[in-house]
């Protein structure tokens, strides 16, 4: 019941910061806008550790992964994902992002000589088959000239990072680091690189910007940022990154909920078949095999007793 919570408040959380992020963008650099979402998480993390009492002592080595979770889930991955969107929609680069479940399941396999279960391929693919559909009428304009070439290629090196830092945050819970002090050793670093890269850029460090600006930049920082992360990274720990990180292929979903709601999106042949695909991938991800075995042997065994003698 825990992990099933977990994985709604990060569903509904992430899903929903795609429309927050619309209005992030045009007035402040998307360097400057990830440098004030995280330094103020870090802020709100590190006042949470301090009220909570955590230890917050670690290693050498510990910190060295701190750094990597930094680049790989609070820097370098958003910095790829936001660039990327200068080149493709949004509908693109979350379809891209939503490949996060299958390198999850690869670099689990190779990381840490985890075993996968055929049922999570086969509900992985058939969780992107229904982002695809989702997303048909966009894939089916897709032009591969060197625009959107350099897009997608940006779009899946940054789904590529991510899939490295959620690695990392694996790592750091089989060293039994709490979620909530590695995020906030993780987002003070990211806070801090990211203002290193400020200083030596020509992006500007700008004040002036719309109420909207700053009430979606509190959402995404707390809401997006402190809140699903700490749920996700839970998850990692609780149920392991191949099944948690089916959360990524439900973001569209969540997306397109709001657009229906909010910007008249309208539904389609193609939105209830890519629906579909998508809730049956998670239903058999999420499933143990030792539950569809049971599920199956009891409706055989109801069957016969209905047979007459």
């Amino acid at each position: 019941m825990k992990s099933i919570a977990l994985y709604l408040v990060t569903v509904l959380i992430w899903g929903s910061t795609w429309l927050a992020i619309e209005f992030q963008l045009g007035e402040v650099a998307v360097e400057t806008s990830l440098f004030y979402r995280f330094a103020l998480a870090a802020i709100i993390m590190w006042c949470w550790v301090s009220v909570k009492k955590l230890p917050m002592q670690y290693t050498s080595k510990d910190h060295m992964f701190f750094a990597l979770l930094a680049l790989c889930n609070f820097g370098l991955n958003y910095l790829m994902l936001y660039w990327a969107q200068n080149h493709l929609t949004s509908a693109m680069a979350s379809i891209a992002f939503s490949l996060l479940l299958l390198m999850n399941i690869i670099n689990t396999r190779l990381f840490f000589g985890k075993p996968i279960a055929k049922r999570i391929y086969f509900g992985a693919l058939l969780g992107v088959i229904g982002i695809g559909c989702l997303f048909w009428p966009q894939l089916q304009q897709f032009d591969l000239n060197n625009e959107v070439l350099v897009g997608l290629l940006l779009a899946l090196a940054g789904t590529f990072v991510a899939s490295l830092g959620n690695m990392v945050s694996v790592r750091n819970s089989k060293q039994h680091i709490g979620v909530m002090q590695g995020n906030a050793w993780g987002m003070l670093y990211s806070a801090v690189g990211l203002f290193c890269y400020l200083l030596v850029s020509d992006a500007s460090m700008r004040f002036s910007a719309p109420a909207s600006y700053w009430y979606s930049l509190i959402y995404l920082a707390v809401f997006g940022t402190v809140i699903a992360f700490a749920c996700y990274f839970a998850l990692l720990k609780n149920i392991g990154p191949e099944r948690a990180s089916y959360v990524i292929v439900l973001f569209p979903l969540v997306a397109v909920t709001l657009s229906t709601v909010f910007e008249g999106f309208m539904w389609q042949a193609n939105t209830f078949l890519g629906f579909s695909l998508v809730l049956i991938g998670n239903a058999i991800v999420l499933t143990p095999t030792k539950r569809i075995h049971a599920f199956f042997a009891a409706k055989t065994l109801q069957q016969k007793s209905t047979l007459p003698s």
